[in-house]
């Protein structure tokens, strides 16, 4: 005890405020060292469960009865004048979790002639959003962001106030779209912005770009929304956007064949395909480093693990997913509207009768059609920019029939 006595007159001569201070040092200590290993935790591949993710992939049909036949034998016909038309692409078409039609037409880079197949990777340009929404839906689901927040939670440099996620995740923000906003003396700078650079560039211009509209006002599809959500993600996880989907939703559905366009790993790269137009090969794009909003390069077959993992309740539980589907738009009059990261027809009632994304980005065309009560999926991904990629009224027509078809606004 004597030695520890010694230390009473020291112990005495410290000022209250330096203890003061040391104890500030030592908490701050501990909680940076939470933060760090809660950072760590939430870096690893989150676990959901196997045997509901072993059952996620669609079934080959092998003995199909009279009328599925004929329907398989139509969906073909369809996609075979499709190809005579030019299209270039994978196309997947699944109902009550049977393949009724899967086929690859065209080649991967048109130059070289190499055939695409089942595992060719397309950019799903703005098929991109319902991931990005879908990541945010789900820090929203843990707590760790919420519907009301501002954008200057954020950010708070960001000049546009009053925006908030609920806001972007329905294109109702009023922002400018980055693509339109950048001058060409920016564009002078350093090639390939990130979502970061976008963002602190909206609050460092000068004049800053003129809003589209008041928030919450109108529905303006703008891709500004979902450059902003993904620098969120990145903002509350403190993880590159990319890895934050890759382990919270794509790893744990089984999607091994989707990546961010910015992931330059060889594994990432493995079975890409390019854009094309005019049969042109279209180089790298100034913006194609801002992801979110686009981005993503997936196959037909982890679309519909996406799908079906969300709708099995895999990522989102049911309350949040309706949300997803819940119709946010009805400036103008007609059953088209869009929800949170997801576009949608909807009934007299407001429910979705269909649930649906496309996107175009530099030669790609993309489509995801869902018909929740048929249990019907269409994936159509091309690469070699042609129109009737979306126009699939006549495989709707297949599925439904021609009367509940016909009421279809493509």
């Amino acid at each position: 005890m004597g030695k520890f006595n010694g230390l009473k007159p020291f112990v005495k001569q410290v000022q209250p405020k330096v203890w003061l201070v040391m104890g500030g040092i030592l908490i701050v200590l501990l909680v940076s060292w939470g933060l760090v290993r809660r950072g760590d935790s939430e870096s690893e591949i989150v676990e959901i469960n196997r045997a509901a993710t072993a059952k996620l992939d669609p079934i080959i049909i092998k003995n199909p009865d009279s009328a599925t036949a004929r329907k398989m034998a139509e969906i073909a016909d369809i996609f075979r004048r499709k190809r005579n038309a030019g299209f270039n692409g994978n196309v997947l078409v699944v109902q009550k979790g049977q393949i009724l039609y899967q086929n690859s037409f065209g080649f991967a880079h048109l130059k070289e002639k190499d055939s695409l197949n089942s595992e060719s990777r397309f950019q799903l340009a703005s098929l991109s959003k319902p991931f990005t929404a879908v990541a945010i839906l789900k820090l929203i689901q843990e707590g760790r962001v919420s519907l009301d927040d501002s954008v200057q939670r954020f950010f708070p440099d960001f000049p546009y106030h009053g925006v908030k996620v609920d806001q972007l995740l329905s294109h109702r923000s009023g922002l400018p779209n980055y693509i339109y906003s950048f001058p060409d003396s920016v564009r002078h700078g350093k090639k390939f912005p990130s979502n970061m650079e976008v963002i602190d560039w909206y609050a460092k211009v000068i004049p800053t770009p003129q809003a589209y509209n008041k928030p919450g006002r109108s529905f303006n599809y703008c891709n500004t929304n979902y450059c902003v959500l993904a620098g969120i993600v990145e903002k509350v996880t403190g993880q590159a956007f990319g890895q934050y989907l890759h382990n919270q939703v794509l790893a744990p559905l089984g999607m091994s064949e989707t990546f961010l366009v910015t992931d330059t790993t060889s594994v990432a790269v493995k079975n890409r395909t390019v854009g094309h137009q005019f049969g042109r090969m279209l180089p790298k794009d100034y913006y194609d480093n801002v992801v979110g909003d686009k981005g993503l390069y997936s196959t037909a077959a982890d679309i519909y693990r996406f799908y079906n993992g969300l709708m099995k309740g895999l990522v989102l539980d049911k309350k949040l997913l309706e949300e997803a589907f819940k119709p946010r738009s009805f400036e103008r009059p007609g059953i088209r509207n869009y929800g949170y990261g997801f576009r949608m027809h909807t009934k007299e009632d407001n429910t979705p009768q269909s649930i649906y994304h496309g996107g175009w980005w530099k030669g790609y065309n993309t489509m995801l059609w869902v018909s929740p009560e048929d249990e019907a999926v269409i994936i159509v991904l091309g690469n070699s920019y042609n129109r009737s990629t979306y126009d699939i009224k006549e495989v709707l027509k297949v599925i439904h029939g021609s009367d509940k078809a016909g009421e279809i606004e493509i």
